[in-house]
């Protein structure tokens, strides 16, 4: 527990932790945001004060995931959810695409997908409750597919893409909700990556789009919503609306934050560290076990039970009385669930496995 605020150690999956140096700075503007009289969530969007905000925003990603300028930047609303409609709605030109599915998020973009032309599953891990991520290497990828699809990290069952699915040249777009900005990424690999901030950074209520501009066009169905055009969103610069522009604000600053930390390569390092300290304690524990095959195990997500519903209730009680809270798993899987993404300090994940050890003494 963070003696200072008297604050929890918080394994929600979303919405989730946020560094304590980025609720400090929020803290101090709120008020008065740099002289400007106001909150940011009191000034116009179309203000220069707020313009400086969403561009400075902007301009750090692109320098901490290193970004082609041939790729546009969006900030929108509707959740990561919305994309399972923006992206078939705006890609599909052959009225084909390919996806893997390999957790509840997959499934959810796969059927929605399935309202707007021909959707094939090329690959999935349901035969084991999606713990595994399955051989892509040599897919079955239709000829006309328009795109591939993947969900590169799966928040539910704890699983990552370690090496991403050979396309075959179709483009590929990932939903990176729960593993954004713990690692470095190629960009150049991906026709369209989104996420939800609010699991690895910012509030609920901002998703963040970063597609190739060859994408981007005019020719969509006739019925499609305005707001669905990402080429819409593209050429007013996320503002053809009032956007979520305190959520941006937020994001832009664990931007500053993760550079002043190091990037992504010293992001990715701390995560290896923490996922390390609790894999090495449920690969040894008699009590405690991990339910992903370990070549498929994410850094951000960690399921895991006891084999026994009770137990695995009593240690979610017993957890929340020391200061660590937010570990049910979720409610399709049952058991627990501890999610450590970049604004989890060390210090968490150790009282945490400290606490599981104590648990299991007294249990066994």
């Amino acid at each position: 527990m963070n003696q200072k605020y008297n604050r929890v150690y918080n394994f929600s999956a979303g919405p989730a932790v946020l560094p304590i140096e980025v609720l400090e700075t929020a803290r101090d503007d709120m008020l008065n945001y740099h002289n400007s009289g106001m909150s940011v969530m009191e000034m116009s969007h179309r203000s220069k004060t707020y313009d400086e905000i969403i561009k400075t925003a902007e301009k750090d990603l692109r320098e901490l995931m290193n970004i082609p300028d041939n790729y546009k930047v969006l900030f929108l609303q509707g959740g990561a959810h919305l994309q399972f409609s923006m992206v078939p709605i705006n890609l599909l030109k052959n009225g084909v695409a390919d996806y893997i599915v390999t957790g509840q998020w997959a499934k959810k973009a796969y059927v929605e997908a399935q309202k707007y032309g021909k959707i094939n599953k090329i690959a999935t891990s349901e035969d084991k409750t999606f713990s595994y991520i399955p051989d892509c290497s040599d897919l079955n990828i239709s000829p006309e597919a328009d795109y591939v699809y993947i969900c590169e990290n799966n928040t539910i069952y704890g699983t990552k893409f370690h090496t991403l699915p050979n396309t075959k040249g179709k483009i590929l777009v990932s939903d990176m909700s729960s593993c954004f900005l713990s690692e470095p990424v190629d960009v150049t690999k991906y026709g369209l990556i989104f996420a939800g901030v609010q699991k690895n950074v910012g509030p609920a209520g901002v998703q963040i789009v970063i597609i190739r501009e060859d994408l981007l066009t005019d020719d969509l169905p006739n019925w499609c919503p305005t707001m669905l055009s990402y080429k819409i969103h593209a050429d007013n610069n996320s503002l053809y609306n009032t956007p979520p522009a305190y959520g941006i604000y937020i994001c832009g600053l664990v931007f500053k934050w993760l550079k002043k930390l190091g990037g992504l390569e010293k992001m990715k390092e701390i995560n290896e560290k923490k996922a390390k300290i609790l894999y090495d304690f449920l690969d040894k524990s008699k009590l405690f076990k991990g339910t992903v095959e370990k070549n498929s195990r994410s850094l951000m997500n960690v399921p895991f039970v006891t084999e026994n519903d009770e137990m695995d209730k009593k240690f979610i009680e017993e957890a929340k009385n020391e200061g660590l809270v937010q570990l049910k798993g979720h409610r399709t899987v049952g058991g627990m669930r501890a999610s450590i993404y970049n604004a989890m300090p060390i210090e968490g994940v150790v009282k945490l496995v400290e606490f599981m050890e104590k648990f299991e003494k007294e249990n066994l």
